[in-house]
């Protein structure tokens, strides 16, 4: 093992994280082919099969899991010293880790741009993910700040509401309902809906927005992608529920119509999340503290104004 690389450790970890070769080089922006050398010299290195597969199925070999203990120790302690070395730089010349949910993907780019303008050196780890995968990053301490609607209640974790975030209803132009005032939630669950899935922050907010009414409610899909969910709406395949910093240029366009509906659009908050107790990076630290003070006031320069049904 002596000639083997710490970039054959971290490519053998994704791929045994995800059990995966195409996962894993999408994850490290590789090609499947560049994946699949990369282990191959490792297993030449340690002498032993570290996958097998039956069938579409990869499966790590005893000796494989043994090295997946011992190669997660080695890349911690690289990201250990990493982290201390870029804490000694303080926030210039440090990088900021940062996970947010889908819908904060139209606005949030924005946000960092600000942020990294005024700090120089600064590197950035941004992805986004659905609620799940957000709160797997956090659980498995891979993001330093999370960012999203409704801060996890499996974790203990600081949060901080920073921003207003509205939730509409919004149809395809052509629909009865569009330009009708003063709608109710049960006038609607005589539509079709079409909804994120159950364990979203979308799909849950919808569900506190409705309250008992969405007992009578009629999905008629389900739909993991908000750009897909979009679509389907702009389609005619009916009613949806959705952030408003989602559909603002489609609304703009006149794709969608936003419902006048009773107690909407539905106002819900934005929070950044860490881990309680969590020794924040000056650089993470900083950030957070961005988004407390200017976040409000930056995130409606993203948002285009709604516009009124008539």
């Amino acid at each position: 093992m002596r000639h083997a690389t710490f970039r054959q450790l971290k490519v053998f970890e994704a791929v045994a994280r995800h059990l995966s070769y195409s996962r894993a080089a999408e994850e490290l922006h590789l090609t499947q082919p560049a994946v699949s050398t990369q282990i191959a010299r490792l297993e030449e290195h340690a002498g032993n099969v570290l996958f097998e597969q039956f069938g579409k199925k990869v499966y790590l070999t005893a000796a494989g899991a043994q090295l997946l203990q011992i190669s997660r120790t080695i890349i911690d302690q690289f990201e250990q010293a990493a982290s201390a070395m870029a804490q000694c730089r303080g926030v210039s010349g440090g990088r900021l880790d940062v996970a947010v949910i889908s819908a904060g993907d139209y606005f949030f780019p924005r946000l960092l741009i600000e942020f990294i303008g005024r700090h120089s050196g600064v590197t950035l780890n941004f992805t986004v993910h659905n609620r799940e995968e957000l709160i797997a990053r956090l659980a498995d301490n891979l993001t330093d700040l999370a960012v999203l609607t409704r801060p996890p209640t499996e974790l203990d974790t600081e949060n901080r509401a920073f921003a207003p975030h509205p939730y509409v209803i919004v149809a395809p132009p052509s629909h009865p309902l569009v330009g009708r005032r003063g709608l109710t939630l049960a006038e609607l669950t005589h539509h079709q809906f079409i909804v994120r899935e159950t364990s979203s922050d979308t799909w849950k907010a919808m569900r506190d927005g409705f309250g008992e009414a969405i007992e009578a409610l009629k999905p008629a899909m389900e739909i993991r992608s908000t750009e897909t969910i979009k679509q389907a709406v702009i389609a005619g395949f009916g009613l949806s529920f959705l952030s408003a910093h989602t559909v603002g240029h489609e609304l703009q366009a006149g794709n969608l119509r936003m419902l006048d509906v009773q107690g909407f659009p539905l106002l819900q908050q934005w929070y950044v999340v860490h881990r309680r107790g969590k020794h924040l990076p000056p650089v993470a630290q900083a950030f957070k503290d961005f988004l407390l003070v200017e976040g409000a006031g930056l995130i409606p320069q993203a948002l285009p104004e709604l516009p009124v049904n008539s």
